[in-house]
């Protein structure tokens, strides 16, 4: 494993940041853009690895990535059309750790004699794949990192609903891998990754790292948008009831907007509302998930005698993606922050949580997410848009 693939092997989501002068989708982005500078900036703020375009239809060119590993240690993708032994020869000569595939362009006997290139000189692999067809050769090939890309580079249209597809499937196929005792593929979502909620949602689906570009270099500050992308806790809003309030909360920075479809709960709302491409919405159930549009089902256990049960199952098309963890209905515990400090995995903080104590709930605890609810409010279900926004200033702060 080199260094590329260690540093996408971490725990958490992982980020690679991408420099590119221009795109042949939107044109120029950044075209005095200076690849040391900005690659130093991106390592600083977090990045896992930085990709370098060295393809002059994306501005970029070999010297862009000489100067990116002058002045930068982090790991360093090639990204261009490359076809190759000599291209990725460039690449590792140029200071590259890793260099881009790509099974659009390359059949299944060229790419594998391009792994086995790689593997001798070297150098890591991004093998990337836009459908179901090119990832199933992916996996075939036995590629220890895949890209899928979010993107159609033929029409340059982006469907973010089949690359978390092909994410969810490439998941479930390498648990196989991991209960056989091989070693499992890493996964990048790639393109179309403008907020933490995408980022999120690409997370949730099985990927262990995002490739964002554009978001990064049309952006006042890359390392400054990186650094937030990629940034923890996720805040939620729940109990939402009414449009304005969902409004409210997506300008604000909510990431996570919360309906409580159980008839029981005093904040019940009678459907999922809309929410922007900014946010993800979870539906909120007792007993059991029902059908809904939302992005995720949050699964309190029934409890006699009150609304529902304590804590809940964040799921992901039936799949526990993380844990809730709340006060008992109506009820306090004085070491409720100290045991979800205490608990494994992706952990969503609620109970009472509010603009006074977040950053403190926060600070103990460091959840993967963190929910509000009633200490929004001036009545149950009708949020003070004043407090929603204090709570996530506090919370993103």
């Amino acid at each position: 494993m080199g260094r590329f693939r260690d540093a996408l092997a971490h725990d958490g989501l992982q980020g690679i940041a991408e420099i590119k002068r221009r795109s042949p989708s939107a044109g120029e982005l950044r075209p005095h853009a200076d690849p040391a500078e900005i690659a130093l900036a991106y390592e600083r703020a977090g990045a896992a690895a930085v990709s370098v375009l060295v393809d002059e239809r994306f501005g970029g060119t070999w010297d862009d990535l000489r100067a990116a590993r002058a002045n930068a240690a982090v790991p360093l993708l090639a990204k261009g059309f490359f076809s190759s032994e000599d291209d990725l020869r460039t690449a590792r000569d140029a200071g590259a750790d890793a260099a881009l595939l790509l099974l659009r362009d390359l059949d299944d006997a060229t790419c594998a004699d391009l792994l086995r290139v790689a593997d001798s000189l070297g150098l890591d692999t991004l093998v990337e794949a836009h459908d179901a067809e090119e990832l199933d050769r992916a996996i075939a090939l036995g590629a220890p990192v895949i890209g899928i890309n979010a993107r159609d580079l033929a029409t340059f249209a982006i469907d973010r609903r089949e690359q978390l597809e092909l994410v969810s499937h490439a998941r479930l196929v390498f648990q196989k891998h991991k209960a056989a005792g091989a070693r499992a593929p890493l996964v990048v979502a790639e393109s179309g990754i403008h907020s933490r909620a995408q980022g999120a949602a690409a997370e949730l689906a099985g990927a262990d790292a995002i490739l964002v570009g554009s978001a990064l270099m049309t952006a006042p500050d890359p390392a400054a948008r990186l650094r937030e992308l990629l940034s923890r806790p996720l805040v939620k809003v729940c109990g939402l009831t009414r449009e304005e309030d969902v409004a409210a909360a997506a300008e604000a920075g909510a990431d996570l907007a919360g309906f409580i479809l159980a008839p029981e709960s005093p904040r019940a709302s009678t459907r999922v509302l809309d929410v922007p491409e900014t946010m993800l919405a979870v539906a909120v159930w007792v007993g059991e998930a029902g059908e809904s549009p939302a992005d995720l089902d949050q699964v309190h256990p029934r409890e006699d005698g009150k609304v529902r049960g304590r804590d809940a199952a964040v799921l992901r098309d039936g799949t526990q993606v993380a844990t809730l963890l709340d006060l008992p209905w109506e009820e306090d515990d004085p070491q409720h922050w100290q045991r979800a400090a205490a608990a494994r995995g992706r952990v969503v903080l609620a109970g009472r949580l509010g603009p006074d104590n977040v950053r403190e709930a926060i600070e103990l605890v460091r959840p993967w997410a963190v929910d509000a609810s009633s200490r929004l409010e001036t009545a149950p279900g009708v949020k003070d848009h004043a407090r929603v926004r204090a709570y996530v200033e506090a919370a993103r702060s």
